[in-house]
């Protein structure tokens, strides 16, 4: 049951209210508990001349903390809303919430009021594409939908405004999860796989931080998983609503991908050779998206957005081709998975530029389930030494050789990919690792990707 929106505005008038991080997404927030009548404080590592002229404007309405030391100043506070990426046992927070400071986020606060359907999409791979088609999935049928939470724009300031008859998709990652104790109506899980283990104390944690999106159902609320992932198959036995699946490898009732065509409860929706995207993983976030959407768009809808869908930005997208050389922006790709799955879905063997932050992950599947698919792999960032004992390993073990080459820097990769490569040949930025040894996200690191292959 959604609660009433008006006990929110009752409950935080006059309430002293802390934002930990003032980055783009957390100014409307701010924004909006200061029209709702709260004492606002805002709190961030950053200096007040790095944060931009719209922070700077509400320093006359609002208390900020700047600094290292920006969370000692925590104490007194009634609510504190944290940023998805910090952790609940952070000893700041924790001290606050044994003085009887309530913690919470945006996106719980937006669930838990929210009027209109909602539908959630979590894994390690595939989020932003199924969020992404499961809102125009809904827009196709003539619905007003609200996409949100890791893309889009923040959604809470704009919870009065959203109507039952409205369709809201947000995309969730397990640190936004972590502390949610509410769900949404439908839950998608795409796929898991380790990841992020650098911000999570192990596997298992950030395994119960995904099943957050599903946990806080009723029994009339929808969980969609992915029957070919062994971690999101189990899930099932713990969902207190109604489970569908969906499967490329086998023929289900739900939704399934067979000789190269998506069908849902038996009836073909669309072929995959068809659609613009690729690949076998693309199948999957479709059927994902449609499994979800059945009850509100027809088949014709769906095959229309399938057939038309050019994908999203950074996500095995073709940036240009140069001299008969295709280059590909896969910069989204931060885990092997991903990268495993771009590589598939691409139809000749491609130079590879892979490497960057280290997550803690176990990189070797890069190397020895990804060799079929490279002709050369080019080595880049902090963990460009672990992925080329990766290979080392491959030619030791499997006597299976793959030429190596280290760069210097991201420049220097893509210029050594480009000396590489021959017509006909394919350079793919998928890293398989995150991007904060050197860019802001993964974003910076693909416009960078872009527009140095947009200046050959």
């Amino acid at each position: 049951m959604k609660r009433d929106f008006n006990e929110f505005k009752e409950y935080i008038r006059d309430k002293k209210v802390g934002v930990v991080g003032i980055g783009v997404s957390n100014l409307p927030l701010i924004k909006f508990l200061l029209k709702l009548g709260a004492r606002v404080s805002a709190f961030d590592r950053r200096e007040l001349s790095d944060l931009g002229p719209e922070v700077q404007e509400l320093a006359d309405r609002i208390e900020i903390f700047l600094g290292h030391d920006y969370l000692d100043h925590l104490d007194g506070l009634d609510v504190i809303f944290k940023t998805p990426g910090m952790r609940i046992d952070d000893p700041h927070l924790v001290r606050a919430k044994e003085k009887g400071t309530i913690i919470t986020s945006e996106m719980e606060e937006f669930l838990k009021y929210c009027k209109a359907r909602t539908f959630g999409v979590t894994g390690s791979d595939g989020k932003t594409t199924t969020t992404t088609v499961l809102g125009l999935l809904l827009k196709e049928a003539g619905y007003k939908v609200f996409v949100g939470g890791n893309i889009g724009t923040p959604l809470f300031d704009k919870v009065e405004d959203i109507r039952h008859d409205h369709m809201v998709v947000l995309e969730l990652s397990s640190f936004q999860l972590m502390t949610m104790t509410v769900s949404p109506d439908v839950a998608i899980v795409t796929n898991l796989s380790p990841n992020h283990l650098d911000m999570h104390k192990g596997m298992q944690e950030y395994i119960d931080a995904k099943k957050n999106i599903f946990l806080h159902q009723g029994k009339d609320d929808i969980l969609i998983l992915n029957e070919d992932n062994e971690i999101t198959k189990m899930f099932a036995g713990e969902a207190k609503g109604v489970v569908e699946f969906f499967s490329s490898t086998k023929e289900l009732e739900d939704a399934y991908f067979m000789d190269g065509t998506l069908y849902l409860r038996d009836e073909k929706v669309v072929e995959l050779k068809d659609m613009l995207v690729k690949g076998v993983h693309n199948a999957e976030n479709f059927l994902a998206a449609f499994l979800a959407a059945k009850d509100y768009v027809s088949i014709d809808e769906m095959r229309k957005v399938a057939l038309t869908f050019p994908g999203v930005k950074h996500r095995c997208q073709l940036v240009r081709e140069y001299k008969g050389v295709r280059y590909y922006n896969d910069s989204i790709a931060s885990s092997p998975t991903r990268t495993l799955a771009s590589l598939k879905a691409l139809d000749t063997k491609v130079n590879l530029i892979a490497g960057g932050y280290d997550k803690n992950i176990d990189l070797s599947p890069v190397a020895f389930q990804g060799y079929k698919y490279i002709k050369n792999a080019v080595l880049v960032g902090d963990t460009r030494f672990k992925l080329k004992e990766a290979f080392d390993n491959l030619a030791n073990m499997k006597g299976i050789f793959v030429p190596v080459h280290m760069a210097e820097s991201f420049e220097d990769a893509v210029y050594i990919a480009k000396r590489l490569s021959k017509p006909g040949d394919i350079v793919a930025l998928s890293p398989a690792c995150a991007s904060f040894d050197s860019f802001k996200n993964f974003e910076e690191r693909g416009d960078r990707f872009a527009s140095l292959v947009n200046d050959f």
